[in-house]
């Protein structure tokens, strides 16, 4: 009996003293014995659909049974339905490609993507196609917003219209998304574009994640680009490449115009020795580009991504 009671009172001090062991480490916050806290955000995109609204017929050459509309849609609803913190952008040239832009004037193209409730989109040089005044007349079919940083429509119908930049919040994660167009001269004619003005994209840039970085505290610096990936032939040119070479803060660039179809993002090392993610989906809707960023309770992140074929 007396040999059981002393069992009994040894192990009641291991425990005791286990207990006050943990109780005595007041440099460990009660989080550390819990799950992090990661913030999950999701970015769709897409780039250069140029109105194809239909997927590709099954004896197509290239594209058989790819693209569309509808399916885009369902792929991007089931997404959702994963994460509710989801952005979904464009990166230009709406319009043109296929008979509905040239019966419906882009209504249709607005139309279907508020269905499908996109959150921005910047312009290409096709969205002048029709002219400045045949964008903004469509512009009550589209439930999403414009931006363009390096365009000047001061003295055109989309002053005021046509913002530079915008910033979301997610989840608590603060988002801003800018947007950078190509040079109109040469591919569009002037009478389409009127009075705007082209400023250079590299000093946009800069003043732009200037604005969302320190101005708008933004977790995360997003551009919406439609001056081309990559220009080999042309090496002074702009390009996203280049782009992402020549300044800092911007995460990622999403690109469009040259068509380009990447499995997943170029990562480039910007001018302050950190890291800009540059992804474009090709073109006709056929892609549908996927990003995932992870956030922990100190705002970094980290990344996944992957282009899914619609």
């Amino acid at each position: 009996m007396q040999k059981k009671i002393k069992m009994k009172r040894r192990d009641f001090i291991q425990k005791t003293a286990a207990s006050s062991a943990i109780l005595a480490l007041p440099s460990l916050p009660l989080m550390s014995f819990g799950k992090p806290d990661i913030k999950h955000l999701t970015i769709l995109h897409t780039n250069d659909v140029h109105s194809h609204i239909d997927s590709f017929p099954a004896d197509d050459s290239r594209n058989p049974n790819q693209g569309g509309v509808s399916r885009r849609a369902s792929l991007i609803d089931s997404i959702r339905k994963e994460n509710s913190n989801v952005l979904l952008l464009d990166a230009g040239d709406i319009f043109q490609g296929t008979p509905y832009f040239n019966y419906y004037g882009g209504e249709l193209e607005f139309k279907l993507m508020s269905m499908l409730n996109y959150d921005l989109a910047t312009m290409g040089n096709h969205d002048f196609d029709n002219g400045i005044d045949g964008f903004y007349a469509q512009l009550p079919h589209a439930k999403f917003d414009f931006v363009s940083a390096n365009y000047d429509f001061k003295n055109t119908v989309l002053n005021e219209i046509v913002k530079p930049y915008k910033v979301f919040n997610k989840g608590g994660i603060k988002i801003g998304v800018f947007g950078l167009g190509i040079e109109l001269e040469g591919l569009v004619d002037k009478k389409m574009y009127k009075e705007t003005v082209y400023n250079d994209p590299v000093e946009t840039a800069e003043e732009m994640t200037r604005i969302l970085k320190i101005e708008e505290k933004c977790d995360l610096i997003i551009c919406l680009s439609h001056l081309g990936y990559n220009y080999r032939n042309d090496p002074d040119k702009i390009s996203d490449l280049t782009l992402a070479k020549k300044t800092k803060d911007i995460d990622l660039i999403i690109g469009g115009h040259t068509h380009t179809f990447l499995d997943k993002p170029t990562i480039v090392t910007n001018k302050a020795g950190a890291q800009t993610l540059v992804n474009q989906v090709g073109a006709y809707g056929i892609n549908l580009g996927r990003i995932d960023f992870y956030f922990d309770h100190n705002k970094k992140k980290t990344h996944e991504s992957r282009t899914i074929i619609v």
